[in-house]
């Protein structure tokens, strides 16, 4: 008998775990990455391009919102879903204290000029002045905190982007009614607002439950204890004082006809968001029983009144007390373009929350990255060690977004960066790309803004980005589990053990 050791690996890893390792795994993640990059960089500018996405389900998406793209594509590879990631970050809110600025006209033209900026790239870029507008009154109309969610916007097809108009208060589309619904008044001065989370509608017996009656009147007794329980709901409603009446669950026919009797409105089926947006601007509380109706319970508003707004009806409440609000109302024509309208003034809004909440802009059209590459290219040259080949390709980096505003406007890219470089070198600190004339210009006075915390973060969500692509040598993809199989086999490596022969 001969005793030797056989080299047997060690099991680490399930049969059919793949793993990938070294430079040709770093390059792989690099180009996963370009890939993501050349997805949207003929996006940027105001003579960029829009994607049309279409998902599985066939749902069609046009937009040139960076965020958007991203959020649609069904990115699988690991490395490029780490920086889509990272980019879903900068749509994100930006939590910075807040200086919450006054109401000047030389403020106010500010914010005006950051928004405009926002939507210089945007399908409604020939509307930007309409809708940048729009966009500072709706956010003025908010309080020191500027909760995003007290900003509603509601789409109605049919018009023109011109006949969007901001609603300085609660508006919701009308919901589904009974017979009845149109002998109720439609508009009230100063009325309490109920909000409820109650069915008051009659149910079927069979849905309920079996229930066994020997005689006519048994039955008749039982339907006449639910029509009582019903009408005892109702009129502790009216009694409360409430002339609006908002419910989450559905208000039958008899709920409806009961109201309209004694001159109170009333809607069921209300969507959860717009009954707590009414309530966080009206006051008041959601109630899930009509039990305890009392005076604190119920909101209040200046106005209520249901309108038409094109071919559908709408319900406004203005003059919220409790908190200030606003809804923007948009018309248009595709759905499509409203989606992407609506997606526009998202970032428009967050564009002036962010210049209020930190008052600090700098130029945009490729200046500040032009004025941030010279400066550290000029840096670099201080730096006798291998730091400065860092810094140096860091510097020529930031070239990229002035050189693609070029590219995607048509324009000879390497001599309008020459033009940039040699002006910032003469110190013209706001010069960027011209995209109107074919040329350079001190985008400072062309008011082309952006606040100062958007390009921060760019900046310091792009680096992160980098460092975190570049530390990954090695990607492990463990295979699917089997529950109902038997464990495979493994691999790996290890030491041998002794075996007999």
């Amino acid at each position: 008998m001969y005793l030797f050791l056989q080299p047997t690996p060690v099991i680490l890893l399930k049969e059919g775990t793949d793993t990938s390792q070294g430079v040709p795994q770093l390059i792989s993640n690099i180009n996963a990455c370009q890939v993501i990059a050349e997805a949207v960089r003929t996006t940027l500018g105001p003579r960029g391009m829009d994607k049309l996405i279409v998902d599985g389900r066939g749902k069609a998406t046009i937009s040139n919102d960076g965020a958007t793209i991203l959020k649609l594509l069904d990115v699988v590879h690991p490395a490029a879903k780490t920086l889509v990631d990272i980019a879903r970050s900068q749509d994100a809110e930006v939590l910075i204290k807040s200086s919450y600025f006054s109401s000047s006209r030389e403020q106010r033209e500010l914010l005006v000029k950051c928004a405009a900026t926002a939507m210089n790239s945007k399908l409604i870029a020939g509307q930007k002045e309409f809708f940048s507008e729009m966009v500072v009154e709706a956010v003025m109309m908010l309080d020191e905190l500027l909760p995003l969610k007290m900003i509603g916007i509601k789409k109605v097809q049919g018009g023109a982007l011109e006949e969007s108009h901001l609603v300085a208060g609660v508006a919701f589309k009308k919901t589904f009614s009974y017979a009845g619904f149109e002998m109720q008044p439609k508009r009230y001065d100063q009325p309490k607002i109920a909000l409820l989370n109650v069915e008051l509608e009659l149910k079927a017996e069979k849905d309920n439950a079996e229930v066994r009656v020997k005689s006519v009147e048994d039955y008749q007794a039982i339907v006449d204890a639910e029509w009582n329980i019903l009408y005892d709901k109702l009129e502790k409603i009216y009694k409360s004082g409430a002339k609006v009446v908002l419910s989450k669950l559905p208000i039958g026919d008899v709920a409806t006809q009961y109201f309209a009797d004694r001159d109170l409105f009333c809607a069921g089926r209300v969507q959860e968001e717009d009954l707590k947006r009414t309530m966080m601007a009206c006051g008041g509380s959601i109630q899930t029983s009509v039990g305890s109706m009392t005076d604190d319970v119920l909101g209040r508003c200046e106005l209520f009144e249901e309108v038409q707004v094109g071919g559908e009806r709408y319900n406004f409440f203005k003059g919220c007390p409790r908190s200030q609000t606003c809804t923007i109302i948009l018309r248009g024509g595709a759905e499509q373009f409203m989606e992407e309208t609506e997606r526009s003034l998202h970032d428009a809004i967050m564009i002036v929350r962010r210049a209020i909440k930190n008052d600090s802009i700098v130029a945009g059209g490729g200046a500040i990255e032009m004025e941030l590459s010279k400066y550290l290219r000029d840096y670099s040259r201080t730096i006798p060690g291998k730091q400065q080949l860092l810094i140096g390709a860091y510097a020529k980096a930031l070239e990229i977004i002035p050189r693609q505003l070029c590219d995607n406007a048509g324009f000879d890219a390497t001599n309008i960066l020459n033009k940039l470089r040699a002006k910032h070198a003469q110190g013209g600190m706001w010069y960027g790309v011209d995209v109107n004339n074919e040329d350079i210009a001190d985008n400072y006075l062309a008011c082309v803004w952006e606040p100062s915390i958007v390009r921060i973060n760019a900046l310091t969500a792009a680096s992160e980005a980098a460092c975190l692509i570049l530390s990954v040598d090695e990607t492990i993809k463990n295979p699917r589990s089997s529950v109902d199989g038997p464990p495979g086999g493994g691999r790996g490596r290890g030491r041998g053990r002794p075996h007999a022969h």
